[in-house]
């Protein structure tokens, strides 16, 4: 792994450095200039807690970007997705979708918020679970939660299936395909990572819609989307009922409630020794879940937009 030290950060654009007249919007990691029909999205290194944007992690952005490729080239057989091409190590060309409003979560143990609502006697997604299921336990089929996508600083809200059609987000043959697709990819994506001793846990996906098809968009199997636990000690860690060892995406976030703070009022000031351990657990994710080692292919921030913007100037140019 690269020491994340003395490292240059990439903190994403501003406004005036956009070429106009091109739309462009900014998430709380994510940057997306847009095309008529295109979109370039690029991924910062800018990570977020409570909702709230804290700071910088060395590699984040780069390791999301190059994650999300690794799996679109590995599920392209799936169904379609809207990944076109690269354009730098932290950014891609995509197909612009009609985004369907809802996250299609797949879950494969219960676990998180699943068996916090099956502990207090509640319905998972409106999905009745048999009794006496443990604390970790592999559900005996993968289970679809779905949940809305709020607006920026709203909770996402767990839903039914039942709901979903009765909102009338999609019709119902879409749905169908939608949960069919997911079953898959979701199946994909433990395959692939069980030959690296890991158990891909749960996950989300989103999905849109262009010329009339199903496309998988936005990310994929990457370490802000999914949960990953170690194989080797799964059957040890739940006969006892201890947690499992996992690849930690949370450490930042379990950092802050150490120090008391949950998203309200300021937060602490953070060391850059947390940072720093934030962004070697990105990068032993990238390498445990595609075996192969991290090395940055984004040299700095002004070549990386340098490259992204002559890139956009040019498809501006030709279209």
């Amino acid at each position: 792994m690269v020491d994340p030290k003395n490292q240059e950060c990439f903190a994403g654009y501003q406004d005036l450095e956009v070429p106009s007249p091109m739309t462009f919007s900014q998430g709380k990691v994510r940057d997306v200039f847009f095309f008529d029909d295109e979109l370039v999205i690029s991924t910062s290194d800018r990570i977020s807690a409570f909702d709230r944007i804290l700071g910088l992690v060395a590699f984040k952005g780069e390791i999301l970007n190059r994650l999300s490729i690794f799996w679109f080239d590995r599920t392209s057989d799936i169904m379609r997705n809207h990944y076109l091409a690269t354009v730098s190590p932290r950014a891609i060309l995509a197909r612009k979708c009609r985004v369907i409003p809802v996250e299609v979560v797949v879950r494969g143990y219960l676990t998180g918020s699943a068996w916090r609502d099956y502990r207090a006697g509640r319905s998972v997604s409106g999905i009745e679970l048999p009794p006496g299921m443990r604390f970790n336990e592999q559900f005996a089929e993968p289970l679809i939660t779905p949940s809305t996508k709020e607006a920026d600083g709203l909770h996402d809200r767990p839903c039914s299936r039942e709901e979903v059609l009765a909102a009338g987000v999609v019709d119902e043959q879409t749905w169908d395909e939608i949960e069919a697709k997911a079953i898959e990819l979701y199946t994909r994506g433990v395959e692939v990572v069980a030959a690296n001793g890991l158990i891909l846990v749960d996950t989300k996906y989103e999905f849109g819609i262009a010329d009339g098809e199903l496309y998988l968009i936005d990310e994929i199997h990457t370490p802000d989307s999914s949960r990953f636990w170690y194989a080797d000690t799964y059957a040890e860690l739940f006969r006892a009922g201890d947690k499992q060892r996992k690849l930690d995406k949370e450490y930042l976030r379990q950092w802050l409630m150490d120090q008391g703070y949950q998203g309200d009022g300021r937060p602490p000031s953070i060391p850059d020794e947390v940072y720093h351990e934030v962004s070697t657990r990105y990068q032993r994710a990238f390498e445990e879940i595609t075996g192969t080692e991290f090395r940055p292919q984004s040299t700095s921030s002004e070549s990386e937009k340098r490259k992204v913007l002559s890139f956009l100037s040019e498809r501006q140019d030709e279209t």
